[in-house]
């Protein structure tokens, strides 16, 4: 081999044929190492292809071995005598921690590098909610955040319960295509309710992109693999996700829209709903004085989560108490005024943001026609008691 080139003298029926040079050969791919020091070779050998079960690909000069490269579980390690570099962490993530290293959850080879043996797979942890009584306004100026893909995010829920949720109103101010890829995230519950504008997703299984307008809203079953295409001007929207920490993963293997629609396919026990704003029904809310629209969130996650759009409706505010675990309730128009038990009131405007937690009491008094809050509870069915 010459530069990656076949040049090589074949015997063909006792005659010699050479090959010729082929101009458009493939070269091989490019291989990236990550160098870590050592001070005594000859004890890392046996640690990194014993222990860590890697294959010692190379090792030289043969007289006295100064260099060695060993490969395994995605990675390519060259382990070189004097080399400056610290000796760094490596994160092995195996199916069967127990059944790996003998079982040993963090070891730390001769030259130094720490090893941690962690699940491939971890189940998603629920944290404990942490309740407590939460307003957000927009006034206050909460700073916004640049996060994925570009967009602005302004914290709902500074507190998040304890690591139990995360709220945000998420803004795009320049519309148009959004650089996002195919991913999916490890939720227990994710909600995407369109506030302002509207945006063009596609989901995995739910057919051809669609458009997500204003006052419509999407549930993102756990790992259900999805992608924003693009977005108007001053596109506004509120997510919700449950636990505040989740990972996301880039599927770079998917292709959307994946083939044919399976509206009724089952992810983790939740399924896909797009709710459009155009097909509600709107019935007698839990409080007195109110109205709301179900968006089928709850009947369609086994009871995890309600949402629901709530307006303006017969009857006077009563004072009430809740059993929810957790209960947010973001103000999308209009004016109103929270009053809570031992607190002083609350006028709340378009863009605030509240959280009552269980068993404390609180009253909405004041709405002008105009109002509509966003209501988001978990689970999606629970008590609530009133009193006049």
């Amino acid at each position: 081999m010459h530069n990656g080139v076949a040049c090589d003298v074949l015997q063909i029926y006792g005659r010699p044929a050479t090959l010729a040079v082929q101009k458009d050969a493939i070269m091989p791919e490019p291989k990236a190492e990550i160098r870590l020091p050592t001070s005594e070779l000859r004890d890392d050998i046996p640690f990194f292809t014993k222990t860590l079960g890697m294959r010692l690909d190379m090792i030289y000069p043969a007289d006295n071995p100064q260099i060695a490269v060993f490969s395994g579980h995605g990675l390519r390690l060259r382990v070189e005598t004097g080399a400056t570099e610290p000796p760094g962490t490596i994160r092995i993530l195996t199916e069967d921690p127990e059944g790996f290293a003998d079982g040993a959850r963090a070891l730390t080879a001769p030259n130094g590098t720490r090893v941690e043996i962690d699940e491939a797979h971890p189940p998603l942890v629920m944290p404990e909610t942490v309740h407590s009584f939460v307003v957000r306004r927009l006034a206050d100026q909460a700073p916004w955040i640049i996060g994925r893909a570009g967009m602005q995010y302004r914290d709902l829920i500074p507190d998040r319960l304890g690591g139990s949720i995360i709220a945000s109103h998420i803004r795009i101010p320049d519309g148009g295509p959004v650089p996002d890829m195919v991913h999916y995230h490890t939720v227990g519950f994710q909600l995407i309710f369109c506030y302002r504008g509207w945006v063009d997703l596609v989901y995995e299984d739910q057919g051809e992109p669609f458009r997500l307008d204003a006052g419509c809203c999407v549930i993102q079953p756990p790992e259900i693999r999805h992608r924003v295409l693009f977005a108007s001007d001053n596109i506004e929207v509120i997510e919700i996700g449950v636990p505040a920490e989740h990972i996301t993963t880039i599927d770079h293997e998917m292709t959307l829209p994946n083939g044919p629609a399976k509206p009724d396919r089952v992810f983790q026990g939740q399924k896909f709903v797009h709710h459009k704003v155009e097909e509600a029904t709107w019935s007698p809310f839990r409080l007195p004085g109110y109205r709301s629209r179900d968006t089928t969130i709850a009947a369609n996650t086994g009871n995890v989560a309600g949402v629901h759009v709530v307006r303006v409706g017969d009857g006077a505010p009563v004072w009430s108490s809740h059993n929810a675990d957790i209960l947010f309730t973001f103000v999308m128009d209009g004016n109103v005024t929270l009053e809570g038990e031992g607190r002083d009131p609350y006028a709340l405007s378009p863009g605030d943001a509240f959280v009552i937690p269980p068993g404390m009491k609180t009253r909405l008094t004041g709405p002008s026609d105009d109002l509509e809050l966003l209501e988001v509870s978990l689970p999606g069915a629970f008590k609530t008691e009133g009193t006049p």
